[in-house]
């Protein structure tokens, strides 16, 4: 059993765990970041419904 190799093995796997853990955990707060976003948006949008007058007539002229 080769014990050096065997060291560096196991301590690779576990820098590459630790760099995927990192970057679900970035993904996670962009995530959660543009969640946030979608949802002020949709309170945006649902503001300007409560006013039906508001976007209901359109002035053309040709």
């Amino acid at each position: 059993m080769d014990i050096p190799s065997l060291s560096m093995a196991l301590s690779q796997n576990r820098v590459l765990t630790d760099v995927g853990v990192a970057m679900l955990s970035k993904n996670l707060d962009t995530m959660e970041a543009a969640g946030q976003n979608m949802i002020a948006g949709i309170e945006s949008v649902s503001e300007t419904s409560v006013n039906p007058n508001i976007g209901s007539n359109i002035d053309i002229s040709l």
